[in-house]
């Protein structure tokens, strides 16, 4: 893998950036309503002058093109604004919750992988068996059930009928004096009913993919040549096969990493889990232009920084795209 594509897709990506940026400021600055009508309401009342003040102060009396240089200036600088509704750093905002939101997604996605890819290779060896059948019927329940829908389901069930689970929060109050040993089993035991909320419809996904995929592989002829050779079933199905049939799954895994913060939102609105999601949800709610703009901003970032890690690992996976650039 040659330093130079690697160079070139992080160029393609910091411009894919600029344009992200652009376009959300555009976007929720061309929205109606007006935010230091919102900033005023939360100061108890609103008075010409005291709009008049707040725009002056947060620059929104500027011409639409003066903030937009301003704030891409600041973007380069790594300065998000100031919260209008916080009144605190846009980054340090982030900072706060950035964390949780990666370890919910993070988890959320390997979960979602290895199970799915678990269940297909398993339904693969018998495509009209009792196994095949079940992920064919899991896979189409859990991609249309909707994700809000799946988390408050479990919340009625792990709060009054099996309360195993908490179904709120992140951290146990009554824990945070604990040393980092026990706080980490605690966010583990938190993490547990928002993780499978959000990966159950990937899970799905990657279950019916899978199976789809070694299906196709297992009736490859070199497939065949290493049965002929004697090769263990075992060998055969995760040594030959998964290999070759891991590829789709790689790209849609890099795909749907996207979808799997916009999932986030809800997920982290439903079980009170303090991440971006949450952060974005009050922000909309109060029409914190400066904070949905940095939320959107580090969302995106992630989501460009999974897919070069995405493409990186499929011409690694795939010796035919090595050495091409």
């Amino acid at each position: 893998m040659s330093a130079s594509y690697l160079m070139k897709r992080v160029g393609y990506g910091l411009l894919l950036m600029l344009g992200v940026v652009i376009l959300n400021f555009l976007l929720i600055r061309l929205a109606p309503g007006d935010p230091a009508v919102v900033i005023a309401g939360e100061m108890g009342g609103a008075t010409e002058e005291m709009l008049e003040s707040i725009r002056e102060e947060y620059g929104l009396n500027k011409p639409l093109l003066t903030q937009l240089w301003i704030y891409v200036s600041g973007v380069v600088r790594f300065d998000l604004g100031q919260s209008f509704f916080f009144n605190q750093p846009v980054t340090t905002l982030i900072a706060q919750r950035i964390l949780p939101t990666i370890l919910l997604v993070i988890t959320a996605q390997i979960l979602s992988i290895l199970l799915g890819v678990f269940l297909g290779v398993i339904a693969s060896r018998k495509p009209g068996g009792v196994v095949s059948a079940f992920v064919s019927v899991f896979a189409t329940i859990g991609y249309a059930v909707p994700v809000f829908w799946t988390g408050i389901m479990l919340i009625i069930l792990f709060a009054s009928i099996l309360p195993i689970f908490p179904v709120e929060g992140m951290l146990s109050v009554k824990l945070r004096d604990a040393n980092i040993f026990v706080q980490a089993l605690d966010v583990l035991h938190h993490l547990v009913l928002p993780a499978f909320t959000l990966a159950i419809i990937y899970l799905a996904q990657y279950a019916r993919l899978g199976r789809a995929s070694m299906l196709e592989v297992l009736g490859s002829d070199y497939i065949r040549t290493a049965r002929a050779k004697g090769a263990s079933e075992r060998s055969v199905l995760f040594k030959h096969a998964l290999r070759n049939a891991a590829l789709p799954i790689l790209t849609v895994a890099g795909l749907q990493f996207g979808n799997l913060i916009s999932g986030a939102l809800l997920v982290e609105t439903v079980f009170n889990w303090p991440g971006m999601g949450r952060l974005a949800f009050d922000s909309i709610l109060r029409r914190d232009y400066p904070t949905i703009m940095g939320v959107l901003f580090f969302a995106s970032f992630m989501v460009v920084v999974a897919n070069i890690l995405t493409d990186m690992s499929y011409r690694w996976a795939d010796p035919r795209l090595r050495g091409k650039s």
